[in-house]
């Protein structure tokens, strides 16, 4: 185990700032008012090749496609003949969360990051009555990377992305040619006991007032105190990201979709012995790269990796759950020299 518990990385590089800034842009143009975020944000981005620096444009574009009768937005940068890193986020947020990282690595990977149905700027239409659960989630996935045409791809899986990837692991196990898991869990003793205890409570007696009880999660208070959780320096999250998250779940009736596919992530547990029979089978190539701090999911369910692969390499940081917004650099230094 790799433990790394200096500060956070700094974002020091002026270059980043102008990504931030076209980035900000988009959301108050077209995100969080007009919910349309069109158009391209582009950074200059420092990629290290040995002993040498590499500096390049790069475009990171946003997309939408139809996919399982669903309108899904996604962004993309990074050559089109390159290896695929298909990144998949988590709650509340969505592929806005990849927005350092992208430019940081589309020299070296073609990168696809979608919004899941009920996130970010994906749409879906109302006639097609879509059931919002993780197999529905997993379904969609699916079908998004058969219209792309994607064979082959590195996953990076994170919080919600996590029982989402092992699901198209099991679907198409040939197409995975590695694992980034960013506190992306698969094993029960990464569960954060006090965490999850509303969500227990809620599984062991089912009613509506514990079901209220998690609406709290979905205010922007809620929202902002999962990014600082477990983070040392708090001038380090930006806060159009915890903002985005919140305005998209203020959405009429999003709160509600967003309850009843919590109350079901104990579909995902119970689905745990599968994904770890995956590993066993498979060994894929597996970075268990993880904020120490989570309050959701603990370091223990980044060790566990160890036990069905061993030669994984796992990395704690010193951060919380939304590793990205403080240890971009970090990372991706990490996933280019596993990959």
């Amino acid at each position: 185990m790799t433990d790394i518990t200096s500060s956070p990385a700094p974002l020091a590089k002026p270059i980043k700032h102008e990504l931030v800034a076209a980035t900000r842009r988009e959301v108050l143009t077209g995100g969080t008012l007009g919910l349309g975020l069109a158009g391209t944000a582009t950074a200059t981005a420092i990629a290290s090749a040995g002993d040498a620096t590499l500096s390049r444009s790069i475009d990171v574009r946003t997309r939408r496609i139809r996919a399982d009768g669903v309108d899904i937005f996604y962004r993309e940068a990074g050559p089109p003949d390159a290896p695929v890193l298909l990144l998949l986020h988590g709650f509340a947020n969505s592929s806005f969360y990849f927005r350092h990282m992208m430019p940081k690595l589309a020299d070296r990977f073609r990168m696809i990051a979608p919004d899941l149905p009920s996130f970010g700027f994906t749409e879906v239409p109302a006639e097609l009555e879509y059931q919002y659960d993780f197999a529905s989630l997993s379904r969609t996935t699916a079908a998004f990377v058969d219209v792309l045409g994607l064979k082959r791809y590195v996953l990076y899986v994170f919080d919600y992305g996590a029982p989402v990837g092992w699901d198209l692991a099991l679907t198409y196990p040939d197409r995975i040619a590695g694992i980034v898991s960013q506190n992306g869990n698969a094993y029960v003793e990464g569960l954060g006991e006090k965490a999850w205890a509303p969500l227990l409570a809620y599984w062991a007696n089912p009613n509506p007032e514990l079901r209220e009880g998690l609406r709290s999660r979905m205010t922007l208070e809620g929202v902002k105190a999962a990014y600082f959780t477990g983070v040392s320096d708090l001038s380090l999250i930006e806060p159009e990201s915890y903002t985005l998250d919140a305005a998209i779940l203020a959405r009429p009736g999003n709160a509600d979709l967003q309850i009843d596919l919590k109350l079901d992530y104990k579909r995902n547990i119970e689905r745990y012995p599968l994904y770890q029979a995956f590993f066993r089978a498979r060994a894929p190539k597996l970075l268990a790269i993880w904020g120490r701090n989570d309050m959701f999911f603990v370091p223990s369910g980044a060790e566990a990796f160890r036990r069905d692969i061993p030669d994984c390499r796992v990395v704690l940081l010193d951060t919380g759950h939304f590793a990205l917004e403080t240890h971009v650099d970090p990372i991706t230094d990490e996933i280019r020299r596993f990959f």
